[in-house]
């Protein structure tokens, strides 16, 4: 947002006041000096005393002259061209160029004061130029977004309004219409969890509870999902407590499970393990043998609204990764991929274990596996 008013300089530091002042200051000192050092004898008298005195009077105001001159030129190579370039500069980012960049003065080993200002104004803009070009993606992206579901209702609720129509037409239309504004009510929804997250307006919770038993839950939750394309479920997790927030797991899991499903073939294999490197850390692997991704598409994966399968972009809406690596990020844990093109993908999450309490005791120790499945063949 462009400021509605721009401060102009109305007092420069370089002005013919400041240069007075010096040259008085200038002139004090040396007539100070003048006359401490020398002390008039006995046998100096008035009219011996005036002629030098005036000579002496010159000299100081040349001399302080010429000290003003220099100061001057000095002040100005050395602090007023790079202040001159930092206001013109300051100016232009002001009015919205965040192109702008100032060169330092002195070389890159020998940075000083007004360098270091230069250096962390190029920083300054070099960040607000990326917020601003971050701005300008995310509103086009946030207006292709709604266009699409706004387009499919508006259309078929025209279409609704042909009193001609079968019921089995008119069933169909609605249906569709309804799954519009599912789908708009979620991106919407994301949207503002996203918000939240980005502004840092969620404090996490400190919920304890059975960290497999979630996963479990959530993984039972898209069952239709999974026997639908005839998956083979693989998930092995033994008992663990974890403090965290519950809510904000919930939403990383069922953004990271169902991005799974999506992206697996017909029949293929998804697996869910968790595991411990430490005992202060808690792994969890969720891995597909679906279309995979490349490098290129890895590196982007976290972005918003980032969509590397445009076949499949009418299923989501390019938040949920983003959102799961927001949300782990505050719960100060981490996320990484792996995948091969046309092998599949494997995303691992791992958390901290803030307190963690002995697993369940089970008949010789042995960890059990909480959910193990394979749906039938449809």
């Amino acid at each position: 947002m462009k400021p509605t008013k721009q401060h102009q300089v109305q007092h420069s530091l370089f002005g013919i006041g400041s240069y007075l002042i010096y040259f008085l200051a200038s002139a004090l000192v040396v007539t100070v000096i003048v006359l401490i050092v020398y002390k008039p004898t006995r046998l100096d008298t008035v009219s011996s005393l005036r002629p030098r005195a005036i000579i002496a009077m010159v000299a100081i105001l040349a001399f302080a002259l010429i000290m003003t001159l220099s100061n001057g030129l000095w002040r100005r190579y050395t602090i007023g061209r790079p202040v001159k370039r930092i206001l013109d500069a300051t100016q232009r980012l002001t009015d919205g160029d965040f192109s702008v960049r100032i060169e330092t003065k002195s070389g890159i080993t020998e940075l000083d004061e007004l360098d270091a200002i230069i250096d962390n104004f190029n920083i300054m803009a070099t960040e607000l130029g990326s917020v601003e070009a971050l701005q300008s993606d995310f509103i086009a992206s946030v207006s292709h977004e709604l266009k699409t579901p706004l387009a499919v209702i508006q259309n078929y609720a025209t279409i609704l309004q042909d009193p001609g129509l079968s019921p089995e037409d008119r069933q169909n239309y609605a249906m569709r219409i309804t799954s519009a504004t599912s789908r708009l009510s979620v991106l919407i929804t994301n949207i503002m969890k996203m918000n939240k997250l980005d502004n840092q307006q969620i404090t996490p919770k400190t919920d304890n509870f059975l960290l497999n038993e979630q996963l479990a839950e959530v993984l039972v939750n898209y069952e239709s999902l999974w026997e639908a394309k005839n998956l083979d479920l693989d998930a092995e997790m033994a008992d663990l407590h974890i403090t965290s927030d519950k809510a904000l797991l919930e939403l990383a899991w069922n953004n990271l499970i169902t991005n799974a499903i999506k992206f697996t073939r017909n029949g293929g294999h998804l697996k869910v393990t968790m595991t411990q490197p430490t005992t202060d850390l808690v792994e969890v692997a969720i891995s597909d043998d679906g279309v995979g991704m490349t490098d290129d598409v890895r590196h982007h994966i976290f972005d918003k609204f980032y969509q590397a399968d445009t076949a499949r972009a009418s299923q989501g809406n390019g938040l949920g990764l983003a959102l799961v690596k927001r949300v782990v990020d505050l719960l100060q844990g981490s996320i990484t991929v792996t995948s091969t093109p046309d092998k599949g993908s494997t995303f691992r999450v791992t958390l901290p274990v803030t307190y963690s309490r002995e697993a369940t005791s089970h008949p010789n120790g042995a960890k059990r596996p909480l959910l193990r499945a394979k749906p039938h063949a449809k």
